[in-house]
């Protein structure tokens, strides 16, 4: 399983939100560029990097801090989301260095966008669904749609999307523990890899996802917990690896 750091910038700052709430962010650093190269000092093996404007306006924000940080690590997988909703904004981003886009709102609100995406960006388009009591929420998880999160899964599916991002959207930043049955059961519901998001508070959190990780649980995206101490990445990655060694002999 592979642990994701996430820099969620707004205003051009790393900040972290508790539960989607665009007012309530904790401002972590100044400099997204430098956070980056600190988690890949300490092992990052993928980052996650989100225009939190960009996916409240429909259009990116603060392209130009997340071009620095992709110049800056040219062969780190770089998966980036915020305000993706049109062909032009995904090229762009594949072009400069990003290994995946993120597509979220756009992808519920116009399914075919996605088909049309990855006919034309195969195996660089990631789906993310934010989710709570099981329904898809979206414009920067200011509304909820009535879209079931596992029907919507399946679907992007046969599109031929190369992974899911589920996110808790009532755990995420709440440091109250990452909601690992409702992520097995997406797993096990599609055969795309899903990577988890939401609720990671410490090292029990890993655990957890590791202990339920063969349902399909590809890896998961490491915010609050990081920023504040309470996970550290290193040994958690390290963890996941003595899991996946143990049991899938790997």
């Amino acid at each position: 399983m592979l642990l994701i750091p996430a820099i969620d910038i707004k205003e051009g700052k790393c900040v972290r939100l508790r539960q989607g709430r665009m007012e309530d962010f904790t401002v972590f650093s100044d400099d997204p560029v430098k956070v980056a190269s600190r988690w890949v000092d300490e092992g990052a093996r993928r980052l996650h990097v989100v225009d939190l404007d960009g996916a409240v306006t429909g259009s990116p924000v603060n392209i130009e801090v997340i071009h620095r940080i992709m110049e800056s690590h040219p062969d780190l997988p770089i998966q980036v989301g915020g305000g993706i909703r049109d062909e032009e904004t995904v090229e762009a981003y594949l072009e400069t260095g990003a290994r995946f886009v993120i597509i979220g709102t756009k992808a519920v609100n116009e399914p075919h966008f996605i088909s049309d995406l990855c006919a034309e960006f195969p195996g660089r388009v990631i789906v993310g669904l934010d989710a709570k009591e099981g329904r898809v929420a979206t414009e920067g998880w200011s509304k909820l749609s009535r879209h079931d999160v596992v029907d919507m899964a399946r679907h992007f599916e046969n599109d031929g999307v190369e992974a899911i991002i589920y996110t808790d959207i009532q755990r995420d930043g709440m440091l109250n523990g990452v909601n690992a049955e409702a992520t097995a059961r997406l797993a096990e519901a599609i055969n795309i890899p899903v990577i988890a998001s939401g609720g990671v508070s410490n090292i029990d959190d890993i655990r957890s996802l590791c202990e339920v990780s063969d349902s399909g649980i590809y890896g998961v995206i490491l915010g609050r917990a990081l920023y504040e101490g309470t996970l550290e990445l290193k040994a958690a990655q390290a963890i996941a690896d003595s899991h996946a060694a143990r049991v899938f002999g790997k």
